[in-house]
């Protein structure tokens, strides 16, 4: 399927303010979206053999300064956007679901990404560069609540969707996701459009320390059902995933560290 295809619903995500503008699924979504996360789930089911063998890897992800991230640079326009070659993973998602704490939380910082009660407080594209490497962390806009301008809304989708089509080195796509939710229409639109551009993505489910058991397991079924692996699941208040978050960042972006 061409990445053409998914170029208008993708770019509305980030254009409307309080809810995204929702396409309808297109017949061919659910393969793409299972196609998107395949490689993904391959390497979650190595990374999670090697732990039941009582390895170290999510424990000792690469050496520890591996495991550290520094601010890099902001992008407004496009003539901003750097590094276009170098190994990168962008972290993208609905305004509330918690992903500039995420971040933090693999910093190992507070002062890392800015976390704000009023969603959609990101508004550039931030370079996240894992220190003593040359591999970056991309802190995407999150889309869906921001209270803005329509012609910022435009200029962001402008510019997400030149990143997406425009960047060699980007390896893959973390699709966060609120664990209280079941999958989001306009979460399956950006897995779709990850997939027209043959970019693995991964569902990383956040705040699963907000929701009981019987709920985290019905998200669970939910995302397995629709791409056939299980998500990474994920809290940034309980640091709960996040070593396996860094093995997962690791080896795609530097597979002869670890």
């Amino acid at each position: 399927m061409e990445a053409n295809n998914y170029l208008l619903p993708v770019s509305r995500l980030w254009q409307h303010k309080y809810t995204c503008f929702i396409v309808a699924v297109q017949s061919g979504q659910a393969s793409s979206v299972h196609r998107s996360v395949y490689s993904f789930g391959r390497l979650l089911s190595t990374l999670r053999n090697m732990q039941k063998q009582n390895t170290k890897k999510s424990e000792n992800a690469g050496p520890a300064g591996l495991r550290r991230l520094s601010l890099a640079a902001t992008a407004f326009t496009r003539e901003q956007l750097i590094h276009a070659h170098a190994p990168q993973a962008a972290f993208a998602g609905r305004s509330n679901v918690g992903k500039s704490s995420l971040l933090n939380a693999l910093a190992g910082t507070k002062k890392l990404a800015r976390v704000s009660s009023d969603p959609g407080k990101t508004r550039s594209i931030n370079y996240y560069r894992i220190v003593s490497a040359e591999a970056f962390v991309i802190d995407l806009p999150g889309y869906g609540y921001a209270k803005c301008s329509k012609e910022e809304r435009q200029r962001w989708a402008d510019l997400l969707d030149y990143y997406l089509r425009h960047s060699p080195g980007l390896k893959a796509l973390m699709l966060l996701s609120d664990a209280r939710l079941p999958p989001q229409k306009s979460d399956l639109d950006l897995l779709a459009f990850a997939a027209a551009l043959a970019l693995p993505a991964l569902p990383v489910l956040t705040k699963t320390d907000k929701c009981n058991k019987k709920e985290l397991q019905a998200t669970f079924d939910a995302w397995t059902a629709l791409t056939g692996h299980a998500p990474l699941a994920t809290s940034a208040e309980k640091c709960l995933g996040l070593d396996e978050l860094w093995s997962i960042l690791l080896d795609l972006l530097m597979p002869h560290s670890i």
